[in-house]
C-alpha cells in the first residue's frame, strides 16, 4: 500500500487543491477552476492540468486573493499541518492580504459610526424630506 506520492509522479490541479486544504471537496475544487477562480501561472486551466513543483497559482476564495508556489506534491488529503508544507505564500501575497484585511476594518469601523436615525421617518417627515429634496433641485 502506498503511503505518498513521490514528487516525480503527476497529480491532478483538483487533487492538489483538495490535498492542500484549499477546498473541502475535489467537487469543489473543480467549480472553482472551472470558473476561473484558480490561476496556473497567471492563465486559467482546466481540472485535470498536472502540477509541477514551484509552479505559481492565484487563488481567489471570497475576497481574499493568495499566490502561492507549490512545494511539494501530494494526491492524499493529510492533517492541516502537513497540507501547509505543501505550498508557500507568497511574500507580495501575504501584504496585499494584510492590507485588504486592514482597509476592511477601517471601513467596517467608518460604517459601524456613521450616525443614524433612532427610528423611521414619519409620513409628514418623508413629505419634508422629499420637498427639501425637490428644493435642492432646482
Amino acid at each position: 500500500m502506498k503511503k505518498s506520492q513521490p514528487d516525480t509522479e503527476k497529480v491532478r490541479l483538483d487533487k492538489w487543491l483538495w490535498a492542500a486544504r484549499f477546498f473541502k471537496t475535489r467537487a469543489l475544487a473543480i467549480a472553482a477552476i472551472k470558473q476561473g477562480k484558480v490561476l496556473f501561472e497567471n492563465q486559467k486551466t482546466n481540472p485535470s492540468r498536472e502540477v509541477k513543483l514551484n509552479a505559481i497559482l492565484t487563488i481567489f476564495q471570497g475576497f481574499d486573493q493568495k499566490t502561492i508556489a507549490v512545494k511539494s506534491l501530494e494526491t492524499k488529503r493529510q492533517s492541516a499541518a502537513i497540507a501547509q508544507t505543501l505550498y508557500e505564500e507568497t511574500p507580495d501575497s501575504i501584504a496585499l492580504r494584510e492590507k485588504n484585511a486592514r482597509l476592511k476594518q477601517e471601513t467596517k469601523l467608518l460604517t459601524s459610526s456613521a450616525p443614524r436615525p433612532p427610528k423611521r421617518p414619519e409620513k409628514s417627515d418623508r413629505r419634508k424630506i422629499k420637498e427639501l429634496r425637490r428644493k435642492g433641485e432646482e
